[in-house]
């Protein structure tokens, strides 16, 4: 049986948030995608990047955006909004935005553009397509997030293995996503720090 995405989300969002614990201490095996960041007290917060001049406010409410792109390969991103002592953040802002199959963004509407709020346990999740690469850049998502009444964050998150990551002066290695390659497209991780 291949594993899908949906899977994986669906493993994801039954299985609880357990950083501050420790899966060795109950017992646990190392999950399919575990957690990105390393979780401890203290933790740094996600690297802030900039927007680009591609950023648009007032995107819908929206977690499905590979509607938009039916023909495109697909990627579930998923991931939790922690404060600096692991702890889940809910109700907090998680909006994206990102190149389509030809390395375009649409300036007049909002293709490939939606915005969220995490859950109660902190988790936010998107259902898009693996962007295009565009000249002068590596492949990458941007986001910004926002805990209730907090600062933005606005970062970008990238690929693992791409030659363009090197070259771009925008790329960190604290902003890879973890990114598992299934049956039906991608499944990619990744936890905010705000």
């Amino acid at each position: 049986m291949t594993t899908s995405r949906r899977a994986l989300l669906s493993g994801f969002l039954t299985v609880p948030l357990l950083p501050m614990v420790g899966r060795d201490a109950l017992g646990q095996d190392d999950p399919l995608m575990p957690l990105t960041h390393a979780c401890s007290d203290g933790d740094e917060p996600t690297l802030p990047r900039e927007a680009g001049p591609f950023f648009k406010p007032n995107s819908p409410l929206k977690r499905d955006l590979y509607v938009d792109v039916p023909q495109a390969e697909r990627i579930s991103i998923a991931g939790y909004v922690l404060d600096d002592r692991c702890r889940p953040i809910p109700q907090s802002l998680v909006e994206i935005w990102h190149a389509d199959e030809n390395g375009e963004y649409d300036r007049r509407g909002f293709r490939l553009r939606g915005h969220q709020f995490t859950d109660a346990q902190g988790r936010w999740w998107f259902n898009t397509i693996v962007p295009a690469l565009y000249r002068g850049r590596t492949r990458h998502f941007h986001f910004r997030v926002q805990r209730r009444d907090g600062d933005i964050l606005t970062t970008q998150l990238f690929f693992p293995d791409e030659p363009g990551n090197k070259r771009d002066w925008i790329f960190d290695e604290t902003l890879l996503m973890k990114i598992n390659t299934v049956g039906d497209g991608r499944f990619a991780r990744f936890d905010f720090i705000v």
